[in-house]
């Protein structure tokens, strides 16, 4: 299985199916099931304090802003099912604030999140790669 590391809180936000679009400054020809992994990456004060402004827009549920997010690990599965330029169609109101909708990037647009109850812990890497079969055996247990 392929999988894509994500900075939190846009790993979790995907494992809780509040994004379902990723953006790129890159697209791929990859379809099918995909890993989100929550990069280790920690949380800049920047990133803390977009928690309140989503939550106070109500695009976060109030319990977010104290959670405690994983990294270092898979978080869930999702399957990508197209990449477009990110002008070619119109995005709800959670996609367009979870993500970089700026000229020449694309749209990653996934379907079907399964979160996973247990993080699984796991180097993540830059660009798309790929997960060991043990890693398939815990994924596939959800």
């Amino acid at each position: 299985m392929k999988a894509l590391s994500l900075w939190q809180p846009w790993a979790s936000l995907m494992a809780a199916g509040l994004k379902t679009i990723e953006t790129r400054s890159w697209s791929t020809a990859y379809r099918g099931p995909l890993a989100i992994h929550a990069a280790k990456r920690p949380l800049t004060r920047e990133e803390k304090s977009l928690f309140y402004i989503w939550a106070c827009h109500g695009l976060l549920p109030s319990d977010w802003i104290d959670a405690h997010l994983p990294f270092g690990a898979i978080v869930a599965v999702v399957q990508l099912v197209r990449c477009e330029p990110t002008g070619t169609f119109r995005v709800d109101r959670f996609n367009e604030a979870f993500g970089n909708y700026a000229p020449g990037r694309w749209a990653w647009i996934t379907q079907n999140v399964r979160s996973l109850a247990q993080p699984i812990p796991y180097r993540g890497m830059q660009g798309l790669f790929d997960v060991p079969d043990v890693i398939l055996e815990q994924v596939a247990k959800i």
